[in-house]
């Protein structure tokens, strides 16, 4: 397994290199053509995925010390400052933003100016928290169709974004953060996380009460269907709040979800499906939710015993094999490396694409495997 590593990540290292030289600090989302033509620095600076490319720059210069690296994740994190001074066209995917960028900046560099980059990003989300209903409020009024009122909506893609808050509340020593994040981590493992470890995609609250409304079937294929990457954020966002609460129903979830998830992957090679439950033709995969859960279950890893951290990891290698061996594109003078991805399950402009955060926790699992990474998150 350490030699297949070895060659896995020199290839990371060469796409990488390449793809840094030629894009440097513009902001990439997906490719055209095996391009990546949209700098979305000038489409859209308010993006959700804005931080993956700095993040996988940030962990590849931990991993190798290449200047180059530093220094395109450096120009990012400047052009990011329009977002976070514009403020309004911000909502809950600041971690997202801010923890791969601003946030590693500053675990890798003690830079002060990014420190206090990423304190403001956590200011913005803790403001979402509405307390009478315990949740951080999801999107904004302009994000989603018109008539649908978001105010006591959540999602489970947030799990991924309270680490920024468990980070603040560490950092300036004040418990506010740190208890924004356990309450909102709450309400969602109350009304998303199913009995038998699936996940529903958004949750309608009361504003005034927290008390669940309805379920909607957001980026997956129904309300009561198991929407992959929703289930990768759940998983893995879980098993964060174990590592920085301690809190043993956290890590039990995040089992709970694990092992629902590892039975539907094995069923497709461990490619998985865009929902687990959507019906068998089309058959759209997204390797990106594969790849998100191989890091949740090295989390896991690091919080059980021996007897069970062989089960986590050894899925986890599989997830990551069988990704790297049939779904990704290895050519240096192409931009992108992992194909057959799914934004969402009804969506008709991307039956299969390539995405940068696919590319990311292709990265951060390599690197988990092999000792090489740090906590981003």
């Amino acid at each position: 397994m350490e030699i297949w590593l070895e060659k896995l990540f020199q290839k990371l290292e060469r796409k990488f290199d390449a793809e840094c030289s030629r894009i440097g600090d513009k902001i990439p989302y997906r490719t055209e053509d095996g391009e990546y033509k949209t700098d979305y620095a000038e489409k859209n600076m308010n993006w959700w995925t804005n931080g993956f490319w700095p993040g996988i720059l940030w962990q590849m210069y931990h991993a190798t010390g290449k200047e180059s690296y530093r220094q395109a994740a450096e120009g990012v994190e400047r052009k990011l400052d329009r977002a976070l001074w514009g403020f309004i066209g911000l909502h809950h995917d600041v971690g997202f933003m801010w923890l791969h960028s601003a946030v590693a900046d500053y675990r890798l560099t003690g830079n002060t100016e990014s420190r206090n980059r990423g304190l403001l990003a956590a200011s913005i989300l803790a403001g979402r928290y509405n307390p009478a209903g315990r949740f951080i409020r999801a999107w904004n009024p302009d994000c989603v169709e018109e008539g649908q009122d978001c105010t006591g909506w959540i999602i489970v893609d947030s799990m991924m974004n309270i680490p920024l808050l468990y980070w603040a509340s560490k950092e300036v020593e004040d418990p506010r953060f740190y208890y924004i994040a356990k309450n909102h981590a709450d309400t969602v493992r109350r009304t998303l996380v199913r009995e038998d470890g699936s996940c529903g995609h958004i949750a309608c609250l009361n504003p005034d009460t927290g008390e669940l409304e309805k379920i909607l079937a957001g980026q997956g294929y129904s309300e009561t269907s198991s929407w992959s990457r929703g289930q990768s954020w759940i998983l893995y966002g879980f098993a964060l709040s174990y590592r920085y609460t301690g809190d043993p129903v956290y890590l039990d979830t995040a089992k709970k979800t694990a092992h629902y998830v590892i039975a539907n992957a094995a069923l497709t090679d461990y490619v998985p499906l865009c929902d687990y439950r959507q019906p068998a033709n089309p058959a759209y995969l997204d390797a990106s939710a594969g790849l998100c859960t191989a890091c949740g279950l090295l989390e896991i890893a690091e919080h059980v015993g021996a007897e069970e951290k062989h089960l986590y990891r050894e899925h986890a290698e599989r997830i990551v094999k069988a990704i790297a061996e049939t779904c990704c594109d290895w050519e240096p003078g192409r931009d992108s490396i992992v194909q057959n991805c799914k934004v969402d399950y009804h969506s008709t402009g991307d039956r299969q694409t390539d995405l940068i955060y696919a590319d990311y926790f292709l990265a951060e699992a390599v690197l988990r495997l092999m000792g090489k990474e740090f906590l981003i998150w």
